[in-house]
């Protein structure tokens, strides 16, 4: 008898919907968690080299914490292009102008590096209120 490992393909995948509540949840602990749920690692049909991860939608971003004084020290860079063009902003001043962001790149950097990363982090969806509009995909709630 032959043995060998089994690869999903995408047809194989069903993807389900998930609505994570970010209410009083530490960034770093959210983000790996819904990294996990994203990449398909819970699932016993886990590949490396295959989507086989589900939908996440995150609710109240804007209520997420970060501990010890990460929200003054913590800075994010980013760069135009122009010579000394680099510019940063604290945690704190992102979370008032836009407070998804900061979810959005913890669990961006937690994610590969490559096609299949970029394809994974479309799967995530960010809200800074408690309301979204994908109701008709029928959510679960996944509690932290």
């Amino acid at each position: 008898m032959k043995k060998y490992t089994y690869s999903a393909n995408k047809t194989d995948v069903q993807a389900k919907w998930y609505v994570v509540d970010a209410n009083g949840a530490v960034l770093g602990r959210l983000a790996s968690t819904v990294a996990s749920r994203l990449r398909g690692k819970h699932s016993p049909l886990f590949t490396p080299h295959v989507d086989t991860g589900d939908w996440v939608i995150v609710i109240n971003a804007d209520k997420v914490i970060l501990t010890g004084r990460k929200m003054d020290q913590k800075k994010y860079y980013r760069h135009s292009g122009y010579i000394g063009g680099l510019k940063e902003i604290t945690a704190k001043k992102l979370m008032e102008k836009r407070p998804e962001d900061l979810v959005r790149f913890a669990v961006k950097g937690m994610l590969p590096k490559n096609r299949l990363g970029r394809k994974l982090f479309k799967k995530l969806k960010v809200y800074a209120g408690d309301q979204h509009p994908h109701q008709a995909q029928q959510p679960e709630v996944f509690e932290i």
